[in-house]
């Protein structure tokens, strides 16, 4: 799986060569969205101690660089503009890989799952990424200690997109 972590004007003429290969649909962010603002002349999202420079491509957890794939990155990008929305997979499905989710496709929940497995892993004590079965996904930075409300308390839980009990 090829990484991606862009820093320069160089990497970033390779990052937009290959982003603009794949049709994006620009969906517009609800008025609450992450905190953005101007920082040389680059719009910088925040969500906590996560910042996410959009003009670099970079993703800094607590200071640190995270190694996202393009896809990862943009999946990021797309949830931190709908802050505290929940997001159906079709609309992420459209915003980053520029289609229409097609039945059974499972990639919006595998990358979502990667993405959250990396920022849980660069910052333990936060969850950042909140399922909402049968809905979609909520981006909203809480911190991990605190009780889940996207998770069942405990016993079977069910598939909502196969019909399938999983103990």
């Amino acid at each position: 799986m090829r990484q991606v972590r862009i820093a320069s004007s160089a990497s970033r003429f390779v990052h937009d060569s290959i982003t603009s290969l794949q049709p994006t649909v620009s969906l517009p962010a609800p008025p609450y969205a992450a905190v953005a603002h101007q920082q040389d002349s680059a719009v910088t999202l925040h969500a906590g101690e996560l910042e996410i420079r959009l003009a670099e491509g970079l993703v800094l957890a607590t200071g640190r660089a995270l190694t996202l794939s393009v896809r990862e990155f943009d999946l990021l990008v797309a949830l931190a503009q709908r802050v505290g929305t929940i997001t159906r997979r079709e609309d992420l499905y459209r915003a980053v890989w520029g289609g229409q989710l097609r039945n059974g496709d499972r990639s919006v929940d595998v990358y979502v799952s990667k993405l959250r497995g990396k920022l849980e892993r660069a910052m333990p004590d936060r969850r950042f990424i909140h399922t909402h079965p049968g809905f979609g996904y909520r981006f909203q930075p809480q911190p991990a200690a605190e009780p889940s409300r996207d998770l069942p308390a405990a016993g079977p839980s069910r598939d909502v997109h196969n019909g399938t009990i999983h103990d």
